[in-house]
C-alpha cells in the first residue's frame, strides 16, 4: 500500500491522535508526536507504513497500560493480562512493557511492597495470606520474600481484630477468644498467633481503665 500522504487530520474523538490518509483513503492513526514528523505529499514505502503501524500499535498498548496503572500500582502479570484482554498483540505488549520497564512504571518488587503496606493499613492479613494474594497477581520469588520481611505477624493479627473488640465485649472468655481465633483464621493467621492475640485481647478487656 505504498503511496503519498494526502491528508493529516486530528481525530475528533481523540485530539491526541492524527488520522493519516494515503492516496485519499484513511490508512492508519498516529500520535501527535509522530504526526509532527509527517507532511502532506510525503511518499511512504510499504516498509515505512508497516513500521508506522507497528509503532502505533505499541503506543496504543503503552497508553492503555498507563491508564490501567493510573488507579494504583500493578504487577507485571496484571498489566499483561489487562492488555491481552483488551486485544493488543503480544508483540505490542512486549514492546510496551519495555517502555514501562525503562521508566520503572512496572516493578514487581515495588508492587509487592505497596501491597503489603496497603494490606497492613487497611485490611491486615497474615504473611501467608498476603503471599497467596501476590502469587495470584503473578508476583513470585524474591519480590514476595522481601516484601513479607516487613510484616510483624503478631502486630498484624492485633490490627486485624482491634476494631472488632467492642462488638465482643459482653461475651464470656471462651466465646470472646473463639470469636477472635475464628476471625484471624479467616485472614490466614495460624492458631498459635491467634490464641496469643486472643488471650492478650481478653486481658486488655479486663484491665481497669486508666484514671
Amino acid at each position: 500500500m505504498a503511496g503519498a500522504i494526502t491528508a493529516l487530520k486530528v481525530q475528533k474523538n481523540n485530539p491526541e491522535r492524527v488520522s493519516v490518509f494515503i492516496d485519499g483513503a484513511f490508512a492508519f492513526g498516529v500520535t501527535l508526536d509522530v504526526a509532527a514528523r509527517l507532511r502532506k505529499g510525503q511518499p511512504l514505502s510499504d516498509a515505512e507504513i508497516a513500521e508506522l503501524r507497528t509503532n502505533d500499535e505499541v503506543d496504543k498498548a503503552y497508553q492503555a497500560a498507563l491508564h490501567f496503572l493510573a488507579a494504583r500500582p500493578r504487577s507485571r502479570s496484571e498489566v499483561v493480562r489487562r492488555l491481552t484482554e483488551k486485544g493488543h498483540a503480544a508483540e505490542a505488549i512486549d514492546a510496551a512493557l519495555e517502555r514501562l520497564d525503562a521508566r520503572s512504571y512496572v516493578d514487581d518488587a515495588a508492587f509487592a511492597a505497596f501491597w503489603v503496606e496497603n494490606r497492613s493499613r487497611f485490611r491486615p492479613r497474615s504473611a501467608a495470606a498476603i503471599a497467596y494474594e501476590l502469587r495470584q497477581k503473578g508476583v513470585e520469588g524474591e519480590a514476595i520474600r522481601a516484601a513479607l520481611n516487613e510484616i510483624d505477624e503478631e502486630r498484624a493479627a492485633w490490627a486485624a481484630i482491634e476494631r472488632q473488640l467492642g462488638r465482643w465485649r459482653a461475651l464470656t472468655k471462651a466465646e470472646f477468644e473463639q470469636k477472635i481465633i475464628a476471625h484471624l483464621a479467616r485472614r490466614g493467621f495460624g492458631f498459635e498467633i491467634a490464641r496469643k492475640v486472643a488471650q492478650h485481647a481478653w486481658e486488655e478487656q479486663q484491665s481497669p481503665d486508666e484514671p
